[in-house]
């Protein structure tokens, strides 16, 4: 969304009326929260439909339902419709109402939220507006009733509808800014998650288990010779590992596109984040009681799981796999690896926990699309230490 900010604010003028993309990206900013969720990852792939002054509201919103619901043999992607709930800004009645009447939702799957959920900017002045997200209800054995304002985890987020139609500054908080006036034209800005979308027509728990993330996890569970169960909440005997496993296929993933995308490890900015994503996942398989060298396995794995979609990953192989390697060496080191306490069970109290060295706790960043030849542009970001929701816009 970001390169289209000039016509969003009508500061250049739009080469076309409407735009759809699919964006690599990368978000650390809730790194504690993968593999514990179903829908936190570092790496997801957004898609998106985009406005500059053309169709507004009625017509996104129409879109939105018909690519959803629509059968896959029209060239939908076949959702039912009594499984979908919406949301909308709480003072906007008009979104309600064209909700309504275009899709034929009853009132009682359409929730009111505040600017904190439904209210969409870049945390920057510029341009911003109320938006209206759809939720798919995964059924009562993932949480209580009540759609999204009760449970996320059973109503998962799958696409966001941005409403782009103010101009905001003073940008204080995501849900404390002002309002100073209207862009010219009215937009539209939506952001559809990829993984989560894969997960529901899949028939997965979670994005971890999708075709693109999952043999990964197969490998690390044949390397730890422990078994992968889909364990969700902490009273599983069997969780902790499941997160582990989740945590390497989700930062191997990530670590894949970014050295793809010509992001080499380093002790700042995007390097940082990279060398970050490297040392957990190797971490994770520490903690799993793999002894030797794991990226060997773990990496070609990915590489085969999104060669389809990004052949780079695969014909730029040798590049990538030289640097992911020579970056996990370094935690091979008998200094770095875990303790053994903490990886083989004992009935015997465990001493104090002591801090692992290839877990570097830091400010991290984020990418944005840019102008430059390459996608990934970054800003920092809060200390991934305090989470924060996980949108899939």
């Amino acid at each position: 969304m970001v390169p289209f900010i000039p016509y969003l604010t009508a500061r250049e003028e739009a080469p076309f009326a409407r735009a759809t993309s699919v964006q690599k990206c990368i978000r650390t900013g809730d790194i504690e929260e993968v593999g514990k969720t179903a829908r936190h990852g570092t790496f997801f792939q957004m898609c998106g439909n985009f406005s500059f002054g053309d169709y507004f509201k009625e017509d996104a919103i129409k879109y939105a339902w018909e690519l959803l619901t629509t059968s896959v043999d029209d060239g939908g992607y076949g959702l039912p419709p009594e499984l979908l709930w919406v949301t909308v800004y709480e003072e906007d009645d008009e979104a309600k109402e064209l909700w309504l009447a275009n899709t034929g939702v009853p009132s009682e799957r359409i929730q009111r939220m505040g600017k904190a959920d439904n209210y969409w900017h870049t945390g920057q002045p510029g341009p911003a507006g109320p938006c209206s997200e759809i939720y798919y209800d995964r059924g009562p054995a993932y949480g209580v009733e009540g759609g999204p304002i009760a449970d996320e985890n059973r109503y998962v987020e799958i696409w966001n509808l941005v409403f782009m139609q103010y101009q905001i500054d003073n940008v204080r908080s995501k849900d404390d800014f002002d309002v100073v006036g209207e862009l010219p034209k009215k937009n539209i800005d939506t952001g559809l998650g990829m993984e989560r979308l894969a997960m529901i027509l899949q028939g997965v728990e979670n994005m971890y288990e999708t075709d693109q993330v999952r043999p990964v996890i197969d490998r690390a569970a044949e390397l730890s010779g422990r078994e992968y169960t889909s364990a969700e909440t902490p009273e599983d005997p069997h969780h902790t590992d499941d997160v582990r496993m989740r945590v390497v296929g989700d930062h191997i993933r990530s670590a894949l596109m970014l050295i793809a995308d010509g992001v080499t490890p380093s002790n700042e900015g995007r390097g940082y984040v990279l060398r970050r994503l490297i040392r957990r996942a190797v971490r994770s398989m520490r903690l799993l009681g793999v002894e030797k060298a794991c990226l060997p396995d773990l990496l070609p794995a990915s590489r085969d799981a999104m060669k389809g979609v990004y052949p780079i990953v695969a014909t730029d192989f040798d590049r990538i796999s030289r640097i992911a390697y020579a970056e996990e060496r370094p935690s091979c080191a008998p200094s770095l690896q875990v303790p053994p306490a903490s990886r083989t069970p004992s009935r015997s109290p465990r001493p104090p926990a002591r801090r692992c060295p290839v877990q570097m706790p830091s400010p991290c960043t984020t990418p944005t699309a840019s102008r430059s030849t390459s996608p990934w542009r970054w800003r920092k970001k809060p200390d991934s230490r305090s989470t924060s929701r996980n949108s899939a816009a």
